[in-house]
């Protein structure tokens, strides 16, 4: 198989799909790999290195994607990339389909095989591509939630560690996933005092076990979360329904209950956003204010930190797209169910639930559309 890594084009994004190491496992295993040049160099990777692993570095994208029969990214295809995408082509990355239509409704129309990192799910329910960047974002929440609190960025002027006679800052979570707990590990080190909120008790048993003991539990309801936002400093949106719109527990009316200047960093962005006031950003221009409150609201996060978050995003996709190369499609969907969960659609046709429900298509598991 030709498998194609294109440099991304997303504001700001410093990551790459693939490392030398990659590379070479690939063409090991006996299969082509072109790689855009420059493509690694946001995440310190040369072209020369790619070169020594095995790779044909390629300057045009166009032919990147002329010639690959599998294509991997980072990042959702933009609509410049739209047109390049062939019918049948495998493409290998996040996509987050159900925060857009237009994204959707392009996939279609290309009748590409679109295998989101997002929901390969394990039977234990893990999220095994995913979980390494929500680590990533989770930690930067509070990374990026205690900048924007500075009072020159436009927030209250609290330190979340606080001083000696000083409180700290007040942090409330949503989620207990592996973003919501990353950030309140996070928080919790600097010394804020963090409530965690999630609708899960065995969840909230566990975490409170394992948590410092300046971060509570509290179940997750309308009720708390207006109670707790009264206090917040930083709120972070960390809820995630695989695959589907995250849903918005923090509505517009809530606003006018927060302190001025506090934060809010919604890390469900990808996914609609947990804030009915949130929108997308990006890293060049990544804030904006609603009734006086600080929304942070950029869709990769991640990017950001390009070398960290490219090795630990491609120690856990290469399996996979071994894998994928090796049978091709359909036949990874029907060898393996938990790659066949990452199929969300397939030429034409949408193979995800919740993207279905989420724009009313209809629904077919890869199964039993193609076998």
């Amino acid at each position: 198989m030709i498998i194609g890594v294109p440099r991304e084009i997303k504001d700001n994004e410093f990551r790459v799909a693939i490392v030398p190491a990659g590379v070479r496992q690939l063409t090991q295993d006996g299969h082509k790999v072109l790689v855009q040049t420059h493509a690694g160099e946001g995440c310190g990777i040369t072209n020369e290195e790619f070169a020594e692993a095995g790779a044909e570095m390629v300057e045009d994208p166009a032919d990147i994607f002329g010639r690959a029969d599998m294509i991997m990214k980072v990042k959702e295809p933009l609509p410049s990339e739209y047109p390049l995408i062939r019918e049948g082509q495998i493409v290998f990355t996040f996509f987050h389909f159900a925060s857009s239509r237009e994204l959707t409704d392009a996939m279609r129309e290309r009748k590409a095989i679109c295998v989101a990192y997002e929901t390969i799910r394990t039977p234990d329910g893990r999220l095994p591509l995913l979980t390494p960047m929500s680590e990533v974002a989770g930690r930067m929440s509070i990374q990026e939630g205690a900048k924007y609190l500075e009072k020159p960025q436009g927030g209250r002027g609290v330190l979340l560690g606080g001083v000696p006679g000083v409180e700290p800052g007040y942090v409330v979570v949503l989620g207990g996933g592996v973003v919501g707990t990353n950030a309140a590990h996070i928080a919790a080190g600097m010394g804020a005092r963090v409530v965690l909120l999630d609708i899960n008790m065995d969840r909230m048993r566990y975490l409170s076990e394992i948590m410092p003991p300046n971060v509570i539990t509290v179940m997750s309801n309308d009720y708390n979360i207006r109670h707790h936002l009264r206090e917040a400093d930083l709120v972070v949106g960390a809820v995630l329904v695989v695959g589907a719109r995250a849903p918005r527990l923090v509505t517009r009316d809530m606003l006018s209950i927060m302190k001025p200047g506090a934060v809010i960093v919604d890390v469900a962005i990808d996914q609609g956003g947990s804030v009915e006031t949130s929108h997308p950003t990006t890293h060049a221009d990544p804030i904006f204010k609603v009734d006086g409150i600080v929304h942070y609201c950029v869709t990769n996060m991640p990017g950001a930190v390009g070398r960290t978050s490219t090795y630990a995003l491609t120690n856990v996709t290469l399996p996979y797209a071994r894998k994928i190369a090796q049978l091709g499609f359909p036949a990874f969907a029907k060898d393996d169910p938990i790659l066949a969960g990452g199929v969300n659609i397939a030429h034409g046709e949408v193979t995800c639930k919740p993207v279905a429900t989420a724009f009313e298509h209809k629904y077919f598991t890869p199964i039993e559309k193609f076998f």
